[in-house]
């Protein structure tokens, strides 16, 4: 009993310590890969993913959910007149004819956000322009119909820091394939909302990272998350949390036709 006592309160203490930090919390330093245990993508494969620039530096990722608007974590808010978001783009470190940069007109934080606990963690980014589409950006599907079943193999995707503790960003997109897990209480207990869904490994060894924050996480070719939060990176025992998309589709409609 004392020994179950003094685990919950170092796990108690951790949360008081670090409350929601956006993704990662981290509990010490261990080199890790970009996007853990995935791959470069084929160059613009990706049609929905974009870059968040803040000052000209790219600090997180979004997904295009409509030729003028953006979907990304709201723990990624910074000044919109500070702000420029980046479709077509594959290395960040080069310029390949393909990019499309936008100023952002407007963000729409969710009124129910909580930054301590990283509830509703969800916003939206109105460019000041519709984006072209054509063979290199397109956006994603949202879902609005079916179910996610348990261990559907998901896809996410971003530029995130080569080190837990590093600035260093990977030049070109990556993306590894992770597995949905339902039970996502089991791995974090009270600290897990209806509006959070995990995805990783079982096995550890595939996530997604700091700097991937707001970033897409696809699911049978539909949006069903975006990167939030979680302790660690690739840890088998604490997968990646992720905003439900799907308890905010009539949110994203509304705010998309009435803004």
């Amino acid at each position: 009993m004392e020994g179950l006592i003094a685990i919950t309160l170092i796990f108690i203490s951790v949360y008081i310590i670090f409350p929601g930090h956006p993704r990662r919390l981290m509990l010490h330093p261990v080199k890790r890969k970009i996007i853990v245990g995935g791959t470069v993508v084929e160059p613009h494969s990706i049609k929905y993913q974009a870059s968040l620039l803040y000052r000209d530096s790219l600090f997180c990722g979004g997904t295009l959910v409509h030729p003028q608007w953006v979907v990304s974590a709201a723990h990624c808010w910074r000044p919109n007149q500070l702000m420029k978001v980046v479709l077509g783009e594959h290395n960040i470190k080069e310029k390949e004819g393909y990019e499309q940069i936008f100023d952002v007109l407007l963000i729409i934080k969710h009124y129910q956000f909580n930054y301590w606990n990283l509830d509703n963690d969800i916003m939206l980014l109105k460019l000041d322009r519709p984006a072209v589409i054509n063979e290199v950006v397109s956006p994603v599907v949202l879902p609005r119909n079916g179910t996610l079943q348990k261990f559907a193999r998901c896809t996410v995707s971003g530029w995130g820091v080569t080190s837990v503790y590093g600035q260093s960003l990977s030049p070109e997109l990556m993306s590894v394939d992770v597995d949905y897990f339902a039970d996502c209480w089991y791995y974090y207990y009270f600290r897990i909302t209806s509006n959070m869904i995990c995805a990783g490994s079982t096995e550890g060894g595939r996530d997604s990272c700091q700097g991937d924050s707001g970033g897409p996480l696809v699911c049978n070719g539909r949006l069903e998350g975006i990167v939030s939060w979680g302790i660690g990176c690739a840890y088998a025992f604490y997968p990646g949390v992720y905003t439900n998309v799907r308890n905010y589709i009539s949110w994203i409609d509304w705010v998309v036709q009435n803004s």
